[in-house]
């Protein structure tokens, strides 16, 4: 299993320790899904100019929201045809043995994306999984092939104008548990990872958590995981420990 730079092996023989006080946030597109699903959307239903602002996002010059804003009210397609994309989306087949060892070890896991809650919603549901609770931009349908996207999770002091403030539901998790391991995997969450107390960090995030220094364990998919929550308690001490 890779793990990261500061985590150091002899960590896992002290296997079997409780993870009381920790929660887990996970992003979603990419992290659980196998896809970015914004991205299939548009790819498969999305009107001219939905490129040209994921160019201006990616050079800086409009926040997500904006940018997710606009692309969402170029979607064209009905309810079915929408279902009917949602239904092809699969997600990592070890995510669900993920929830169910953090949940057994007291840990609430909680979906945190700056994606689309319906699709979320959808996909999760599909797999067994719709009981988890999720936090994400609403999409709303305002007519038989148009839709608009409401961020009720947006701040003003979002560093990255995001539609969902991670660092914001960051903060507020860590105010009810203690501690807050994060979960992800590329730009979306490269502020909110310097924020968490621990995060087990895939694909982009990788090298971000590195060249910041921040601590972390590397994973490919959720199989890689499990060994790791179970030595939660004894990888993210030796780590502060290491970086003091």
């Amino acid at each position: 299993m890779p793990v990261s730079l500061a985590i150091v092996p002899a960590a896992a023989a002290h296997g079997g320790d409780t993870a009381s006080g920790w929660m887990v946030q996970c992003d979603f597109d990419g992290t659980i899904s196998t896809v970015d699903v914004t991205d299939s959307l548009l790819q498969r239903f999305g009107q001219p100019g939905w490129e040209a602002l994921e160019d201006a996002w990616e050079r800086g010059e409009i926040g997500s929201r904006e940018c997710m804003k606009g692309q969402v009210a170029l979607l064209d397609m009905d309810r079915a045809e929408l279902d009917a994309h949602l239904a092809s989306i699969a997600v990592d087949p070890h995510f669900a043995a993920f929830v169910r060892e953090a949940q057994s070890r007291g840990m609430p896991v909680q979906v945190v994306s700056d994606g689309i809650d319906y699709a979320i919603h959808a996909v999760l549901e599909r797999h067994g999984l719709g009981t988890l609770p999720v936090i994400a931009n609403r999409l709303v349908q305002d007519g038989p092939r148009q839709w608009r996207l409401e961020s009720p999770w947006a701040s003003g002091n979002c560093a990255r104008a995001s539609g969902n403030c991670k660092c914001e539901r960051l903060a507020e998790q860590r105010a009810r548990h203690g501690r807050v391991l994060f979960v992800g995997d590329s730009t979306s969450d490269f502020c909110v990872s310097g924020q968490a107390d621990f995060v087990f960090a895939k694909y982009k995030l990788i090298g971000h958590c590195e060249s910041l220094g921040i601590a972390h364990a590397r994973f490919t998919d959720f199989s890689d995981t499990l060994e790791l929550l179970r030595n939660l308690e004894a990888l993210a001490p030796r780590v502060l420990e290491l970086a003091a």
